[in-house]
């Protein structure tokens, strides 16, 4: 019989300097009533305290939700996060150099919880070399009272590779639909199911306690054994959280069939273009209308936040969508991928696996091409979205993702804020210019290392409103320009650095920028 608890009771359970894994991805499978619990906890008694946490993914909704409830001095003195963008408090922790801590890959992380539940010593991978991860530069590490070290390099078959240390968890606080009383646990409702199962097994393996949180118990062996995704014999405990508002699909949706794959009608299946509509043609349609000229019929994608979201927008208004499929890391294979605070979850996806499975098949080169923002470019070609000064926004899958797709496009304006651009005539009009510059001589955190893509022959190309850029062996060269745009002022003045301007500079497709767009696919 599983032991049923209160969030408060599950509180309870949380002793000082126990290492807690939060599982969840933003708001998705996020095991909200117990973490609100811990927080009020320590508010009203000071207990737990000193607690090391662990998050694959970014967890909460950039104000108080989620990892934010645990955010406390005195209650948090180590954490070690793959992307921190949504956890503004325990950034601020960070920054004050009151906790200690690391960003690492969410795949690393994702794929330690598994090695650490196989009793490995932890993780080898090449997945971090050449970034801000690598030791050589800064290890990972989030402030400058974080002296110990994770990462280290060694030698393999002679060729480098980053050791990552195992995760020592005593708790795993997670999420699913639905349990029966000998703990077994489903996730019909739950549009991920993250790293819950290696997770668990992390814990458990290492003498520690599991606590998931769901939606309803029912009777033992009423569960289809093939659904059940936590086996009981690594679940502790369960809380039955009856409000709807901290059991939500994602923290903008309370639920969504569509996100698990159940249509909301039962007409016809076929993927339809969407109408096209007159859009405004600002920076980001721009930079997707281009973007998309590079799709590859019959690729496996990746779209990131941002200007690479409006590509799958572009593709569906041209009828080609379904000559691709979209993926999403945290496991959404197929589908729609969705953004905000639904990024995540996928809209009628074909399959939902493990963020350590999908990080496997990412980290094997899996991606056909992969479509992901542009914040801090450098003449190297490094790209930078991970850190800018005290901002920790941390770099979630991105370094897994660029390292290893088969080709990767960055998208992104060519400057910030406050930048405004018309079309006129087919042409590029810059109205107002951003006020930050984001070619920059050199990124303030190395999130892409352009040298280790050019080691591996990866084709790269970066693109903007106003040009388009790729790696080149002598750094970033210009190859394309937009009409209307001059080359000085536009653009080699708003740079902090000349990149090469290749021979065969040409004008972008004026397709882009007329209002009946088409895309041919290559």
């Amino acid at each position: 019989m599983i032991e049923t608890l209160t969030a408060e009771q599950a509180a309870a359970w949380i002793n000082d300097d126990d290492t807690l894994l939060l599982g969840g991805f933003i708001g998705s499978v996020v095991p909200e009533a117990i973490e609100r619990a811990i927080g009020e906890r320590y508010r009203d008694t000071q207990s737990p305290k000193n607690l090391s946490l662990v998050f694959a993914a970014g967890q909460g909704d950039g104000k108080s939700k989620a990892v934010n409830h645990l955010a406390q001095p005195g209650l948090v003195k180590f954490a070690i996060g793959g992307h921190w963008g949504l956890v503004p408090k325990l950034q601020q922790l960070a920054t004050d150099n009151l906790i200690q801590g690391f960003n690492l890959p969410q795949g690393i992380i994702s794929h330690l919880l598994r090695d650490t539940a196989a009793g490995k010593s932890g993780t080898v991978s090449k997945v971090g070399l050449g970034t801000f991860v690598d030791p050589r530069i800064e290890g990972g590490k989030i402030n400058q009272s974080t002296q110990q070290d994770w990462v280290e390099v060694i030698d393999l078959c002679g060729e480098e590779h980053l050791f990552y240390r195992k995760l020592p968890i005593t708790v795993a606080i997670l999420r699913g639909t639905t349990a029966d009383y000998d703990g077994n646990i489903t996730m019909e409702d739950e549009c991920l199911t993250a790293e819950s199962l290696a997770a668990a097994q992390a814990a458990k393996n290492n003498g520690g306690k599991v606590i998931v949180q769901v939606k309803r118990l029912v009777a033992k062996g009423s569960l289809d054994p093939h659904a059940v995704k936590i086996p009981g014999i690594f679940v502790d405990a369960v809380v039955v959280c009856d409000n709807i508002k901290e059991h939500m699909q994602t923290f903008a949706t309370e639920m969504n069939p569509e996100f698990v794959g159940i249509r909301a009608d039962l007409g016809d299946t076929v993927t339809r273009a969407t109408p096209v509509v007159e859009q405004q043609l600002d920076a980001k349609l721009l930079i997707a209308r281009r973007a998309a000229m590079e799709l590859k019929s019959g690729s496996i994608l990746n779209l990131g936040i941002g200007a690479p979201e409006y590509i799958a927008q572009v593709a569906q208004q041209a009828g080609v969508l379904e000559q691709f499929t979209l993926t999403v890391e945290p496991g959404a294979v197929g589908g729609t991928p969705q953004s905000g605070l639904d990024f995540g979850a996928s809209r009628l996806p074909q399959a939902i696996i493990g963020q350590d499975q999908m990080f496997d098949f990412y980290d094997g080169g899996g991606v056909d091409q992969a479509f992901l923002g542009l914040a801090q470019c450098d003449q190297l070609g490094d790209i930078n979205v991970s850190r800018f000064g005290s901002k920790i926004a941390g770099c979630g899958g991105f370094i897994n993702i660029t390292q290893n797709a088969k080709q990767v496009v960055f998208c992104g304006t060519f400057t910030a804020q406050g930048l405004e651009i018309e079309v006129r005539n087919n042409e590029v009009n810059v109205v107002s210019e951003g006020r930050q510059k984001k070619f920059i001589s050199q990124v303030e955190q190395i999130t892409f290392c352009a040298k280790q893509a050019l080691i591996n022959h990866k084709p790269v190309l970066y693109i903007t409103e106003r040009a388009v850029f790729k790696l080149s062996q002598e750094g970033l060269e210009l190859i394309e320009i937009a009409p209307g745009i001059d080359i000085e002022r536009d653009v080699l003045e708003q740079m902090a650095f000349k990149p090469v301007i290749s021979s065969s500079l040409k004008v972008m497709d004026s397709a882009i920028y007329q209002t009946d767009f088409t895309l041919t696919i290559k």
